[in-house]
Formats: structure tokens, C-alpha cells, sequence
């Protein structure tokens, strides 16, 4: 098995590498897949910054998004180990400039009346939800891209947390009439 890349459209300008890697791995959608997988990067001493799973538009298969650490492992490693695992179908790499990526964010935000409008402003700003409502507190949804995550979850971290939960980062691959190139073979 081969692993394709989405990488951005530059043509042989060097692209400086982030540290997390995003993999896109399609596996069979059988009971203890996801156990494989995990029980994997246990075993190997690997580092998930995320992982996601769903089943696909095909409902035999599932599409497995692991955010790896690659500073603590070299990626062909673990795309190495991935590809010996007899569910696995495919594995792709999404390089951030060529993959639309998407994460969601829960967090009950402490918002009492004084400061609940100004809240809710920041989460109408971010296109995000309110979920819950009570005299202390509001519990929001917003999804997007991590980043803009991260800018809200900073932004709203003064009024005070009482919790967030995030998703982790689910992605695939850009259209080929936008700004990328298709899977490039490594």
C-alpha cells in the first residue's frame, strides 16, 4: 500500500512540515477495529493528539482521523504500522493546506446576566449554538476549523469554564477545483 498526500498546489516550493500530521484511514466498519488501531499506537508508545471515527457514505467501511505527533515517531513509521493491520483499506495523509478540516467544540461558559449577552455575541460571531441556558452559565456548540476553536475557547476562557469537550479533527480532502493538487504518491 501506497500513502497518498494531499499536499498544497505550490509547485516545487518547499512546504515547512507542522508537527502534528493528519491521517485519513479507511478501515473495514467491524466490531474491534478502532480497538486495533488504538491498541496499536498503545503498544508502539505513539502519540494521538486526536482521533475521530464515523462510518463513511459506504456502510461497510469507516474513516478513522488521527491527529499523530510526529516529533515522538517519524510518520512513514506509523503509516508503516497502520498498513500491517488486515482492516485497514487506506490510509491518506491530509496536509492542512489541501484538506478542509473541522473539529466541535461544547463548553458551559459561567455568563451571568451581565455577562451573558456579550457571550452570546461571541458565539453568534463564531456561528456557533447555544445548547442550555441557566441563571449562571450558557452551554454553546460551535464547529469549524481548530484554530478558529482555539481563538473562541481563548476568548471566552475569562468569563470562566466550568467544561469544554472538543470533537478532535475530522477532515477530508479539498475539491480539485479549489487551491490543491490531488493525492500525491510517496
Amino acid at each position: 500500500m501506497t500513502l497518498a498526500t494531499k499536499q498544497p498546489a505550490a509547485e516545487g516550493e518547499a512546504v515547512p512540515g507542522p508537527r502534528h500530521h493528519l491521517l485519513s484511514v479507511l478501515v473495514e466498519n467491524r466490531s474491534g477495529v478502532l480497538a486495533r488501531v488504538a491498541g496499536l499506537f498503545a503498544r508502539r508508545g505513539y502519540n494521538i493528539f486526536s482521533l475521530a471515527v464515523a462510518p463513511t457514505e459506504d456502510e461497510a467501511l469507516s474513516r478513522i482521523s488521527i491527529v499523530v505527533d510526529v516529533e515522538s515517531t517519524p510518520l512513514a513509521q506509523i503509516v508503516a504500522q497502520l498498513d500491517k493491520l488486515v482492516n485497514v483499506v487506506e490510509i491518506s495523509e491530509l496536509h492542512p493546506a489541501a484538506a478542509r478540516e473541522a473539529e466541535l467544540l461544547l463548553a458551559t461558559v459561567v455568563a451571568g446576566p451581565a455577562e451573558r449577552a456579550q457571550v452570546i455575541e461571541l458565539v453568534d460571531l463564531y456561528g456557533g449554538r447555544i445548547l442550555d441556558v441557566s441563571l449562571q452559565a450558557v452551554t454553546v456548540m460551535v464547529a469549524g476549523p481548530p484554530e478558529g476553536l482555539d481563538d473562541f475557547e481563548e476568548l471566552v476562557r475569562p468569563y470562566g469554564l466550568q467544561g469544554v469537550q472538543r470533537t478532535g479533527r475530522v477532515a477530508l480532502p479539498r475539491l480539485r477545483n479549489s487551491r490543491s493538487e490531488g493525492p500525491r504518491e510517496i
